[in-house]
């Protein structure tokens, strides 16, 4: 996981939100941020996990894994919207009427990730044999060659510069390998920031009855070509990458 330090000052009344599911689940045991108890506001069919915002929101480490441990509780129930770290909304009744106003969209974000989890899967650049790769790329063989018979420090760096590029080349394609055998387990799928290092972060939103073929085929593929691409997965997590921005209350 990683954290950014962040502070955000709070007024009295307001109100920490963890995440919204249907009525009827049971209130989470785990502590909420700050320590604080954490109850349900039900509200049209439905019901928001909250608790009383402390004075200063601080992305500290016990306060992230707390805003986890409460949203686990919940999905362990059922379909979850959660929300991301230090939302919220100045009251309840500013909450409970965001909840009527918004309940057929909500409604249809919960169904939508029913019986459902994220998965994140991660790939990053292995720096690769480059002997098999100057062997089998005809340009890198040329320049390697003509490094050699007329070697020198510019000549060197073209080569390096080179040699790095097809590193990267060759786990980009990697990565659409594994893409191209995941996304068909999955019911969506939604795409994170890449570079040249890392050059595949996709979160998959997988049926929980098919996680387990999930994960066998990402092994699989981890082993195929763990020689350009180092593969790493995350989850089962809350759906984050897979609700709608306008589902988050009203406040920040």
């Amino acid at each position: 996981m990683t954290v950014t330090a962040t502070a955000a000052p709070t007024t009295a009344g307001t109100l920490y939100v963890y995440g919204i599911a249907p009525a009827g689940v049971r209130p989470p045991r785990a502590p909420g941020v700050d320590g604080a108890a954490v109850r349900l506001l039900a509200e049209a069919g439905l019901c928001a996990a909250v608790s009383d915002a402390p004075a200063q929101v601080r992305a500290r480490r016990r306060d992230l894994m707390a805003h986890q441990s409460v949203l686990g509780e919940l999905t362990a129930q059922g379909p979850v919207l959660p929300m991301q770290f230090a939302v919220l909304t100045p009251d309840s009744e500013a909450l409970r009427g965001q909840l009527r106003t918004d309940q057929a969209h909500l409604m249809t974000q919960l169904e939508s990730v029913r019986g459902c989890a994220e998965m994140n899967v991660k790939g990053t650049v292995v720096p690769g044999c480059f002997a098999d790769l100057v062997h089998r790329d005809v340009t890198l063989r040329a320049l390697a060659r003509k490094t050699r018979n007329r070697p020198g420090y510019e000549a060197n760096v073209r080569l390096g510069e080179a040699l790095a590029k097809g590193v990267t080349r060759e786990a980009r394609r990697a990565a659409r390998e594994v893409l191209a055998c995941l996304a068909p387990l999955a019911v969506r799928t939604a795409q994170g920031p890449v570079d040249d290092e890392q050059v595949l972060s996709t979160s998959f939103l997988v049926r929980s009855a098919d996680e387990p073929r999930f994960r066998q085929v990402l092994t699989d593929r981890a082993r195929d070509v763990g020689d350009r691409l180092t593969l790493s997965v995350t989850g089962p997590l809350p759906c984050y990458s897979f609700v709608d921005a306008s589902s988050a209350p009203a406040g920040r």
